[in-house]
């Protein structure tokens, strides 16, 4: 009587698959395993990119606090940074923070904010997906306009600022931005509207200049005008495929 021959390394076989209890799918069509490699690796850079811009931006919210002999400084609650997302290709650099902003430690809010959200979203923009921050990161005395002395001392920081972020277009809101990054202090009627081009730190950015919020809660007729200036920055996010 001859002995049936068992293949125990088939049934060691079987009995594993079955404890997975998985249910395989066959498909023709390969795995693009490339795909999901490149993938992977740019959410891995995006993510220290994002890591290296907050680091940076701690650093430097550390050197503006450490300003001696600021009347800025010494007349405000809080220093005022910058909000929103820190990957925005949009940068939107204000005047200097008001009483509010100043109490909340963040930027346009109030009714401000509210009508600077209005123009935003005219042209399909939230505030919150853009970044924004300001020329002076304090309070001016009685809200004055800051001195051209002041401007220059915190044009470095702003500068600063500009190459962590590293936006694809920068929107300068008001006659103190303008001075701040241009180091014009002409009317900002004659120089809204223009698309200009800005060397920081060896790096080009497309920059635009138009009225502050505050100043068209004021003088609310020249709104027209902006409207004007947020056409042409969708124009400008439209051919530069920038994605709000």
């Amino acid at each position: 009587m001859s002995k049936k021959v068992i293949n125990q390394n088939t049934n060691f076989k079987l009995e594993l698959l079955n404890s997975i209890g998985s249910h395989f799918i066959f498909d023709e069509n390969p795995i693009n395993r490339m795909e999901n490699t490149t993938n992977n690796d740019q959410k891995i850079e995006n993510n220290i990119s994002e890591i290296t811009k907050e680091k940076e931006l701690t650093k430097l919210k550390i050197q503006i606090n450490s300003i001696e002999d600021c009347s800025l400084k010494n007349n405000s609650k809080k220093i005022v940074l910058g909000d929103g997302n820190i990957n925005s290709s949009i940068m939107l650099i204000g005047e200097a923070p008001g009483l509010e902003e100043d109490s909340v430690g963040l930027t346009f809010v109030g009714e401000v904010g509210a009508l600077l959200k209005k123009m935003l979203i005219a042209i399909n923009i939230k505030k919150e997906n853009i970044y924004s921050t300001y020329a002076v990161n304090f309070r001016p005395p009685k809200d004055r306009k800051p001195t051209s002395t002041e401007i220059k001392r915190y044009s470095q920081f702003l500068q600063k600022h500009i190459s962590i972020i590293k936006p694809k277009i920068i929107i300068l809101m008001g006659s103190t931005a303008m001075e701040s990054l241009t180091g014009l202090n002409s009317k900002i009627s004659t120089e809204r509207g223009k698309w200009k081009e800005i060397i920081v730190k060896n790096t080009s950015y497309n920059v635009i200049i138009t009225f502050n919020p505050s100043y068209l809660l004021r003088i609310p007729e020249n709104k027209k005008y902006s409207w004007e200036d947020l056409k042409k920055i969708k124009q400008k996010i439209t051919d530069l495929n920038i994605d709000t």
